[in-house]
């Protein structure tokens, strides 16, 4: 028997929310929506470029986290399930102090996501919502080239493309390929080309 939901939730509810299913969720004008299960190889990369990050940046990585989407008076909330959110340091350690679940409350310095065939989510809806949301930086990273050709061209070839706010709008992106360098502002000295990332999922 799962649990169903009669009215909507806000957010700190659906973090506690559980329908037994053993299914990932994402919040939806406060409707749990289920999500697809993600291949092995979009696992693999996630997990390892979380691992990897770990180790160089000034910030904390986490996979799979929910990020609290902004939301006007009135509306219902919403959340994604982000595959990789980069938390600033001290927001980390707030959370570490309470029992809350760990997840954006507040908008995070950066977030990751990992193209599957729902490619269309990552490079328009998402793009629009971590914009209005404020958040830093914005990497979309197309291991498989699944992406339409107006985001990573023809032919299509695995691609990285990375956001930058800047006085509340995401720059035109940079666009990385094989042996590109990352070019990010949250982690500029990262040593790693567009071409290792996408070996992370092999």
């Amino acid at each position: 028997m799962y649990a169903t939901v009669t009215q909507p939730l806000t957010f700190e509810e659906f973090l506690a929310w559980d329908d037994g299913s053993g299914r990932e969720f994402e919040l939806l004008d406060g409707i749990p929506v289920p999500l697809s299960e993600p291949n092995a190889n979009h696992e693999d990369l996630i997990q390892r470029l979380c691992a990897y990050l770990e180790n160089h940046l000034p910030y904390i990585s986490r996979q799979s986290k929910q990020v609290r989407l902004k939301t006007a008076i009135g509306e219902k909330e919403k959340s994604r399930k982000a595959d990789i959110v980069i938390f600033a340091r001290v927001e980390w350690q707030r959370m570490k102090t309470n029992s809350s679940s760990a997840a954006a409350y507040i908008p995070p310095p950066g977030v990751i996501e990992v193209v599957s065939n729902n490619w269309k989510d990552d490079y328009l809806t998402k793009l629009a919502e971590y914009e209005d949301l404020g958040v830093f930086e914005y990497i979309i990273v197309d291991y498989a080239a699944f992406g339409g050709i107006r985001f990573i061209g023809s032919p299509k070839q695995p691609t990285i493309t990375i956001y930058q706010l800047e006085d509340g709008e995401y720059l035109p992106p940079k666009v990385l390929r094989g042996e590109d360098r990352i070019d990010s502002r949250l982690f500029p000295n990262i040593p790693l080309t567009a071409e290792q990332i996408f070996a992370m999922s092999r």
